[in-house]
């Protein structure tokens, strides 16, 4: 699924720190630049988010590499 951004979206992101980014996932692998489920990660990367046209895009398997935020 493919939404567009907007201004409440980035803001609220900011604020609570929202993480769907490939970067914050534990089944990416950074040194190597890619997915453990060989998944493409092209529109899922922290750094095509800094262009406010870009369309969300949320990855099925995204696993908070930080575990459970606590309660």
């Amino acid at each position: 699924m493919r939404i567009a951004q907007d201004e409440r979206f980035r803001r609220e992101r900011a604020r609570f720190a929202l993480r769907f980014c490939c970067e914050s996932c534990a089944q990416f692998d950074p040194d190597r630049e890619r997915c453990a489920y060989r998944y493409p990660i092209e529109e899922h990367r922290e750094a095509r988010y800094r262009d406010p046209q870009a369309l969300l895009v949320f990855c099925k398997d995204f696993d908070f590499e930080g575990g459970r935020p606590s309660d």
